[in-house]
């Protein structure tokens, strides 16, 4: 039975990606080796990272414009360390939005390096809205943001104009709209969203800003000693690397993130049009924040839940339920899950329309 998969990450690939690290972990380009037991100094590698580092510039428009792309380990929630590591001055001063749980976790660890100021909370409403009207200091060494909320499906629509560099955490909407992306001093996103499997983090450094802190740095989460080691500093995740390239390549030839946001988009709506028309249903984040990658929606009569649920399991939806912070249920539509899933969960809700 065909599974659609909603999962909020690790979640929904590309077929072509499955296939193909499928054979790679049987026989890496034709070597006779498996990708999981080659030297990751090997040409064969040093190739593959060369590849994804140029490649997610280049999807980001910001090749030759100064800045270099990492994959990291340690997921995105590392970088909630590495950022102030590498950015806060000593004595200096770092300015957060508060804007769901991931950012909430990026404002504890940056709080250990210095002042930390919060330019705006959505927490008092249980982060159903992303907050606007804030200002950033003008003194701040940079301004950390979280563009999409996986937990409450909320998403940044646009993104302050300041001298600070802008650090943001695109762990769950990277690759999937157009931004100017020249507008950020960095981005850090876990591969587990809309790159590939669990255990690699994409790093994109505008390299002026770094080296300006005053701080004697660990090596392992010093940004230009990743940087002068071509992101070979330590053994990467080769396979998880290899990995997002298959799904950055995929992403190239389907016509790079323009054509991806079309389809998002149409994706979206297709969802949320019903959320709004089904007398059954509810968003849960206020409409003018809601993300395009993860639809958050209610029951209006929770009585109806073990009908629902039984219907979408029924169809092959895998995935669905909230999180718990917000209940109900979670739509995580990202890049790869096609058009023809929404439609399936679509009829679902419409199927119990007209059972009730």
């Amino acid at each position: 039975m065909k599974k659609h998969n909603y999962s909020a990450g690790p979640c929904v690939l590309p077929q072509e990606v499955f296939e193909k690290s499928a054979q790679a972990i049987l026989n890496f380009n034709n070597s006779d080796l498996s990708i999981l037991e080659i030297s990751h100094r090997s040409k064969d590698f040093v190739a593959v990272m060369d590849e994804a580092r140029a490649l997610a510039l280049d999807l980001l428009g910001l090749t030759g414009k100064g800045y270099q792309a990492l994959f990291l380990a340690g997921g995105a929630s590392l970088e909630f360390l590495m950022a102030p590591y590498n950015l806060m001055k000593v004595d200096g001063k770092a300015a957060y939005l508060d804007s769901g749980t991931w950012a909430s976790a990026a404002i504890k660890e940056s709080k250990i390096f210095g002042n930390t100021v919060i330019v705006a909370s959505s927490k008092e409403q249980n982060y159903n809205h992303v907050p606007k009207g804030y200002e950033v200091p003008a003194d701040a060494d940079y301004f950390h943001c979280t563009s999409n909320n996986t937990i409450f499906g909320t998403q940044m629509k646009e993104f302050p104009n300041c001298n600070a560099p802008i650090v943001c955490d695109m762990s769950s909407d990277i690759f999937s709209r157009v931004l100017d992306f020249s507008k950020f001093g960095i981005i850090y996103a876990g591969a587990q969203k809309n790159m590939g499997p669990a255990g690699t983090t994409l790093v994109v450094i505008k390299e002026e800003i770094l080296g300006k802190t005053g701080r004697t740095i660990p090596s392992m989460l010093d940004y230009e000693k990743h940087i002068n080691a071509g992101s070979m500093y330590n053994t990467p995740p080769v396979f998880p690397v290899y990995a997002s390239l298959l799904t950055l390549q995929w992403l190239k030839n389907l016509g790079g993130i323009a054509a991806m946001e079309k389809l998002n988009n149409a994706k979206a709506a297709l969802l949320y049009n019903e959320i709004d028309r089904n007398p059954l249903f509810k968003g849960a984040a206020n409409v003018e924040d809601r993300s395009n990658m993860n639809a958050t929606f209610l029951l209006n009569d929770e009585a109806h839940a073990p009908q629902f649920d039984t219907l979408w399991k029924a169809a092959g939806i895998s995935g669905l339920p909230g999180h718990r912070s917000v209940g109900g249920y979670r739509a995580s539509m990202y890049n790869a899950l096609p058009i023809e899933s929404v439609q399936v969960l679509v009829d679902v809700m419409q199927a119990l329309e007209k059972a009730i």
